[in-house]
């Protein structure tokens, strides 16, 4: 006879109320049996954790003068942009002006990718504190001599650039001749360091601009140099002008080109320091030696 799984346990004198009790620890036995579960997890190995990444965070110095250099920056690149719309203007084109362009106003030229993400991700990562304004809208066709027009354009702003490094030279070399006040000794020390970085700044854009590779300015003059065929092959090339500028960053290609800047800007850094004095301060470009 075949019995079923219910009449077999019962046959053996396994019923629910046995079962039950079966699985209860002995009275008096909680505290041991806790004890003993707590003694198995602590000999059991350690589970292994899912690798995270967490991004290493700016360091405080970095991100002190990345905030001193960031208002010479958003300057220097609204100067450049207001250039090229002036030069427009005086070579027979209004676009910028009827569009509002011809303004210090930072909000109608700011981009968000040139000026506030580029340099955000330069500075975090180390690179040169580069970055750039929304380009001001010209159209040739208005120009008096469309090749003279064009050439004047483009190398408007890099004027501007090399101009404003000038002036921050000479600032620099007055904030170090006024005669130090202790109460005021700090704030020209950053105003003066402000100063160097406008230096470096300015210098870097206008070599940055240089660069032949479109839509950078230095394009613009090239293509009238090269001879007709090869302008013609270089202006059809130019939508690959932002890739090659996304490598030019991870090359030391880059650096080579801006070293000329750099050492013009370490030798304004030295006039400044010979002539008059250079405050000492960890936020300057030239370090916190005098």
């Amino acid at each position: 006879m075949v019995l079923a799984s219910r009449d077999v346990k019962l046959a053996h004198g396994f019923t629910p109320q046995r079962a039950r009790a079966s699985f209860r620890p002995l009275r008096g036995s909680r505290g041991r049996y806790r004890a003993a579960r707590r003694c198995a997890r602590a000999r059991a190995p350690p589970r292994e954790r899912a690798p995270t990444f967490t991004s290493p965070p700016l360091e405080s110095q970095a991100l002190q003068t990345f905030i001193l250099a960031a208002p010479v920056l958003l300057f220097s690149v609204v100067a450049h942009e207001v250039a090229h719309g002036y030069a427009a203007l005086k070579q027979g084109d209004d676009t910028a002006l009827m569009l509002g362009r011809l303004t210090f106003n930072p909000v109608k030229h700011i981009d968000p990718f040139m000026t506030i993400i580029l340099p955000v991700m330069l500075a975090y990562f180390g690179g040169p504190i580069l970055g750039g304004a929304k380009p001001v809208p010209v159209n040739p066709r208005k120009y008096r001599q469309f090749k003279r027009g064009d050439i004047i354009v483009s190398l408007a702003g890099i004027v501007t650039n090399i101009a404003l490094a000038v002036v921050c030279t000479v600032l620099m070399i007055l904030i170090g001749l006024i005669p130090v006040v202790p109460a005021l000794g700090e704030s020209q020390a950053l105003l003066q360091a402000m100063m160097g970085w406008g230096v470096w700044i300015n210098l870097s854009l206008a070599a940055f601009n240089l660069l032949p590779v479109p839509p950078l300015d230095g394009s613009h003059v090239l293509k009238y140099i090269l001879p007709p065929s090869w302008a013609l092959q270089y202006q059809r090339v130019g939508f690959a002008g932002i890739i090659v500028l996304l490598v030019l960053l991870q090359t030391p290609l880059l650096s080579y080109w801006l070293a000329p800047s750099t050492h013009l800007s370490i030798w304004s850094w030295q006039l400044a320091a010979t002539v008059g004095h250079l405050f000492g301060n960890p936020l300057a470009p030239w370090g916190g030696g005098q």
